[in-house]
């Protein structure tokens, strides 16, 4: 009897391209503050442009990638692109730096990190100082601890005048140096993965509708919107000028498996095990059902949690835009959160743009989304 052949299946061709990982690298060392996104902004488009039909921009820097725009139904795929960072407030006579707070940046991380002061004669390096450990001791015992009004930016200069003349002023914005490595077993790590990893998300998926050829029965609107980190303003701008039909929010949330986390609170979700969706009264359940329904076709792993009042995303600003718009949330999991060393895992971020994918392929005018028939 003849031995049966055996035949050799074509090795599965990797979701993340290299184009795609150096863009990802590019993007998250590109700084991009809190009312300056326009560097990333600029950066992220030209990525897109070639898996568009066309693009525009809104007066504060939001940017929107289109595919079918002449279409009537209008399909939104949303991130943010913001960072958090610092605001030059006051120099000193002695050339010393003092800042406030732009986005919910952390300052207990600040000490010792190296920094970045975006001036009007360009980029100047810098450090936040901190006493030595041997000097840092306030009265008897007690450490003094960071907070703003305690922590200050040294840049070389010596006065006011050696400050100002590297082009630092008042307003001049200030972000972490620290930029994307990766780490063992598929964990990345790098500044302002919230939310620039959904930016790179949302343009995948527009990549992979171009690659595979899919033609949508709807206008897809690729969003990437300014100014999240200080209340969903960016997205809450661009609802009102879309006024989409639906929107598919992505951004990130917490990993909960690490020391100081009490999952009573946060609930349950680990890096490297998929997607997070959540419950919530601005996440449209019809909407949240359909997309449970895609993860569990294509064998998507998927971890729940519930919100309270609000997301804190911008899926607040479209659920509650215009008359109203069918919202879902899906979120990646995050270590170490308003951090310079944000990280996450690669296989969440296949998933999660597979997600998004399956579910836009699955979306149509007709998808019955009301919640009385």
């Amino acid at each position: 009897m003849a031995k049966e052949k055996k035949t050799k299946t074509a090795k599965e061709k990797p979701l993340l391209t290299d184009a795609s990982l150096n863009f990802l690298k590019a993007y998250i060392d590109n700084p991009s503050p809190v009312g300056f996104e326009s560097g990333g902004q600029k950066l992220w488009l030209e990525y897109l442009k070639p898996y568009i039909d066309t693009h525009f921009t809104d007066p504060y820097g939001t940017a929107v990638g289109v595919i079918n725009p002449t279409e009537t139904f209008k399909v939104v795929i949303e991130a943010h692109a913001d960072e958090i960072s610092w605001f030059v407030n006051y120099i000193t006579d002695s050339g010393l730096i003092y800042l406030k707070r732009n986005g919910g940046v952390d300052h207990q991380v600040a000490p010792a990190k190296r920094v970045i002061i975006h001036g009007k004669k360009g980029p100047v390096k810098a450090v936040f100082g901190w006493p030595a450990i041997h000097t840092r001791f306030g009265g008897g015992d007690k450490e003094n601890q960071p907070k703003v009004e305690n922590l200050w930016l040294d840049c070389g200069g010596r006065t006011k005048k050696e400050v100002e003349a590297l082009g630092i002023h008042v307003g001049a914005v200030v972000t972490y140096e620290d930029g994307f490595e990766e780490l063992a077993h598929d964990y990345y790590i790098g500044r302002a993965f919230d939310n620039r990893i959904g930016g790179f998300m949302i343009a995948e998926v527009a990549r992979l509708l171009h690659e595979h050829k899919k033609k949508l029965p709807f206008a897809l609107y690729i969003v990437n919107a300014v100014q999240e980190e200080i209340g969903l303003r960016g997205a809450e701008m661009i609802a009102r000028r879309i006024k989409p039909d639906v929107a598919i929010i992505t951004d990130v949330t917490h990993d909960t498996q690490t020391p100081m986390i009490n999952k009573m609170i946060e609930g349950d979700v680990a890096c490297g095990k998929g997607p997070s969706l959540a419950y919530g009264p601005a996440i449209h359940n019809k909407l949240l059902h359909l997309v449970e329904d895609v993860a569990e076709k294509q064998k998507i792993a998927i971890q729940m949690r519930a919100l309270s009042r609000s997301t804190g995303t911008d899926t607040d600003s479209f659920a509650y835009a215009n008359d109203g718009c069918p919202s879902v949330l899906i979120s990646i999991p995050l270590r170490y959160m308003h951090t310079p060393v944000e990280m996450l895992h690669k296989k969440d971020v296949e998933d999660t743009i597979k997600l998004m994918y399956e579910t836009l392929l699955a979306l149509s005018p007709k998808t019955n989304l009301s919640y009385f028939q």
